[in-house]
């Protein structure tokens, strides 16, 4: 067996430095997910029929295509249709595509999250006098976002997975820098083995971030 374990070691400080990219790209496109799909989700629940079929429409067609094809559709294809977004980079472009993707996964996550508080509780803050934005930010909401957290984590890390495809635009994240250093060297095996026992020790830090964090809001909310 051709394994060289001392390259593994040599090559691993240069991947590692194109880790904040990676993070960048999902922190950044999971925070505006995170804002884009509760919108969507309460939308959703509009009393308008056309505005709630909008949204199911939105959901189903990012749901429903892969995220390669999206960020091609955006980077190249936007471009063509809107000049004005001709100068747009390869990682807004990249981040943008992992939004709305993601976006509309968040909104069927948060979507069941607002299923599963109590409609008692909104009639219980009406009949006290407060007004419905009030009930939502105050009652329900803290509460939705609590049971949506486990579902919201694993979105987040497969999104941390998923921000390896903006290589195809031309972001030089960890592993398209992977791609690279193999390419020139064909060590093949030790060079996605760097990059994939990196993504796997992200998981589990934030896997474990993710669990205290349960942990924590879970006494506050019984306190």
């Amino acid at each position: 067996m051709n394994f060289d374990f001392n390259y593994l070691l040599k090559i691993s400080p240069q991947i590692l430095s194109y880790l904040p990219v990676t993070l960048m790209l999902a922190v950044v496109s999971m925070a505006c997910a995170m804002v884009i799909g509760l919108g969507l989700s309460l939308l959703r629940n509009s009393k308008s029929t056309l505005v709630s079929k909008l949204v199911e429409l939105y959901i189903s067609l990012f749901r429903g295509m892969p995220s390669l094809v999206q960020l091609f559709i955006i980077y190249f294809g936007l471009p063509q249709l809107f000049p004005a977004l001709t100068g747009m980079s390869a990682t807004t472009a990249a981040i943008i595509g992992f939004s709305l993707k993601t976006s509309a996964y968040m909104a069927e996550i948060y979507r069941a999250g607002l299923a599963s508080v109590d409609p008692t509780q909104m009639e219980a803050g009406l009949s006290i006098g407060m007004r419905r934005a009030q009930i939502y930010r105050r009652i329900i909401l803290p509460q939705a976002l609590l049971n949506a957290l486990p579902a919201t984590g694993n979105t987040f890390i497969s999104l941390i997975k998923d921000t390896s495809v903006a290589f195809a635009l031309g972001v030089s994240e960890m592993f398209a820098e992977g791609k690279m250093i193999a390419a020139e060297s064909l060590r093949y095996f030790e060079t996605f083995l760097v990059v994939g026992l990196i993504y796997w020790l992200v998981i589990i830090g934030y896997a474990r971030l993710q669990a205290l964090l349960e942990k924590k809001l879970s006494h506050s909310l019984q306190r």
